[in-house]
């Protein structure tokens, strides 16, 4: 790492926005700050933004900017694979632009809701990276911090064991958090599904593994704010804020966010 730079720099690669908010919210408690702004970002990630239109050749395709994060102490990357099948691939390309040894951490976030069990998903993800042979010290188990230059961690929501997604650190969040809305929100999804007489070409999603858990935490956020996307409201409501932050599986996260991104060793 250029002994003239300031800031640590960490890079995470998750499935999709919502969970790129997560790590947002959870990683703010340390003062870091999401930017906006060219002028004020971490020179040295200058090479991960992107400079021509369209990327690729599709033209509907989002410009696939990081979600940048910074302090006078760190800079964090975190990059939306948009999916799972190219959480390895979008490492590897960043990795092109910006070598190995340039980084304090980088870690991948992925879910358990379908493709086997959180310690299949976490094979299948360590194959992968050993064949393109990125050169990492990588861990032996989900959640696992591999110390070396730089760390690498990949974490398997929600809790590196159970099947799920990040939905189900939400509703945890809730029973706490949105005490009288949550049963609400609950009905209303089980009534919409039983007596909505919808056809069921119009209910698949609701069917998948996470499905229901995706419509309730959507009807609560849709209350919260209305006509934006669930990730809006993790970014400004409280579903991982006060109380929250101390549930055992957010714990969880947020310590392995801290420990592979801002090499803290230290309970948060």
């Amino acid at each position: 790492m250029s002994s003239t730079r300031t800031r640590q720099l960490g890079c995470l690669v998750v499935e999709g926005p919502h969970d790129a908010e997560l790590c947002y919210r959870l990683l703010s408690t340390s003062g870091l700050k999401r930017v906006k702004l060219l002028s004020l970002l971490e020179p040295a990630f200058e090479p991960l933004v992107p400079t021509q239109f369209p990327h690729g050749d599709d033209l509907q395709k989002r410009m696939p900017v990081p979600l940048f994060l910074q302090n006078e102490q760190w800079a964090i990357a975190i990059h939306n694979a948009v999916g799972d099948s190219r959480l390895v691939n979008a490492l590897e390309e960043t990795l092109a632009l910006l070598p190995a040894q340039d980084w304090g951490g980088v870690g991948l976030m992925l879910d358990a809701d379908h493709d086997g069990s959180p310690a299949q998903r976490f094979d299948a993800v360590i194959r992968t990276m050993e064949a393109k042979h990125l050169d990492l010290p990588l861990p032996k188990q989900p959640g696992q911090v591999m110390e070396g230059t730089p760390r690498v961690g990949v974490y398997v929501l929600p809790d590196n064991q159970l099947t799920g997604t990040l939905e189900d650190l939400l509703l945890d969040s809730a029973e706490i958090q949105f005490p009288d809305l949550l049963p609400l929100a609950l009905q209303y999804v089980d009534d919409a599904i039983v007596r909505g007489q919808l056809p069921a070409s119009h209910l698949e999603d609701c069917f998948k593994p996470s499905g229901h858990k995706k419509a309730v935490v959507g009807a609560m956020a849709a209350v919260f704010r209305p006509g934006k996307a669930v990730q809006v409201s993790i970014q400004d409501n409280d579903w991982l804020r006060g109380p929250a932050l101390n549930l055992p599986r957010i714990q969880a996260v947020r310590s392995f966010l801290h420990q592979l991104l801002l090499d803290r060793n230290v309970a948060v």
